[in-house]
């Protein structure tokens, strides 16, 4: 992985400030997307946005994308038990834990799985050395400590935050997942550790089916539209900063309340995901807090649709860090 680029504090900032900081880097943003996940024809998930993402933040972005270390044996430990680590590493899933994954055992995906974390275990080092980080994957929340559900092997929030936090480097962590369905892995990992608290606000109908408890859940009705979506945004984020005190935000930016994702179940529309990505960027820079992003889920026909929705919130958060 290339090094991290030396910063330069604005005039007046002091070394090791975190809250509240000027930074003169770029933005850094880490791509998984040729640590190829071998599917079969016909497979449901939709690979190839990964790719066509990437294309699209070469054009405003080439200088500042990083290919990821794979998140450790070590680390994966700090959020998932070890025995299960061990049997995803050695192929030795039984075939419901493999059908609960919904992707074929492979030497690849558990490749990408660990590189995909190591992007977002980059992005946190970003997001406190510059102010912002970005994984163009990742999202993984349906992961839980001794098994992977919902085509997410390992979670990548709860290992980045717990490696930050085992480094020193954060005291206090928040997950901001709007993702359209419940980051219901990352609430079960995280559901007695007070040190990081997690935010989800997604589909009330929608997978996963048997919900478990965040910090705060936000249960949404089928076809919530823009209005509805950002009033209970715009009312939860005080709240949610006032009870996390975060030193750093992970944000699942999810492509999938977009109205024509086929598994979303809800009716923004771009203008909307625009507005949602804008007020949880305001959100952190209002109260002084380093930010990184994750993809989350994305499922719209045509897939263009979705690697829309995660372009804007990329080239948004790119504008905005830059200096």
């Amino acid at each position: 992985m290339p090094s991290a680029c030396r910063c330069r504090l604005e005039p007046g900032a002091k070394a090791g400030e975190s809250r509240g900081m000027r930074y003169a880097c770029a933005v850094e943003i880490y791509y998984t997307d040729h640590f190829v996940l071998p599917l079969p024809a016909g497979h449901r998930f939709p690979m190839r946005k990964y790719s066509l993402l990437r294309e699209q933040v070469v054009g405003f972005a080439t200088n500042r994308l990083h290919v990821p270390d794979a998140a450790s044996k070590r680390e994966l430990g700090l959020a998932h038990c070890e025995d299960y680590v061990r049997r995803v590493q050695q192929g030795l899933l039984s075939t419901k834990e493999i059908r609960e994954i919904g992707f074929p055992w492979s030497a690849q995906m558990v490749e990408r799985s660990r590189r995909s974390a190591g992007a977002t275990i980059g992005a946190c080092r970003s997001a406190l050395l510059h102010g912002c980080g970005i994984n163009l994957a990742g999202g993984t929340h349906h992961a839980y400590a001794e098994r992977g559900s919902g085509y997410c092997v390992f979670n990548d929030s709860a290992i980045a935050l717990r490696v930050m936090q085992q480094e020193g480097l954060i005291r206090r962590g928040l997950v901001i997942d709007l993702d359209v369905h419940q980051g219901n892995g990352t609430a079960a990992i995280l559901r007695h550790d007070p040190a990081h608290f997690t935010f989800s606000m997604h589909g009330g109908k929608n997978f996963p089916f048997r919900k478990e408890a965040s910090d705060l859940d936000i249960e949404l009705a089928d076809d919530t539209g823009d209005t509805e979506y950002l009033d209970c945004l715009a009312h939860a984020l005080p709240g949610v900063f006032a009870a996390a005190r975060p030193d750093l935000v992970i944000y699942l930016a999810g492509a999938d309340p977009l109205a024509a994702d086929r598994l979303g179940r809800l009716a923004l529309s771009l203008a909307g995901l625009a507005a949602r990505d804008a007020m949880v960027f305001d959100a952190c820079q209002r109260y002084g807090v380093p930010l990184a992003i994750t993809m989350g889920g994305g499922y719209a026909e045509p897939i263009d649709a979705t690697v829309a929705v995660h372009a804007q919130t990329v080239r948004a958060a790119v504008t905005r860090h830059a200096r």
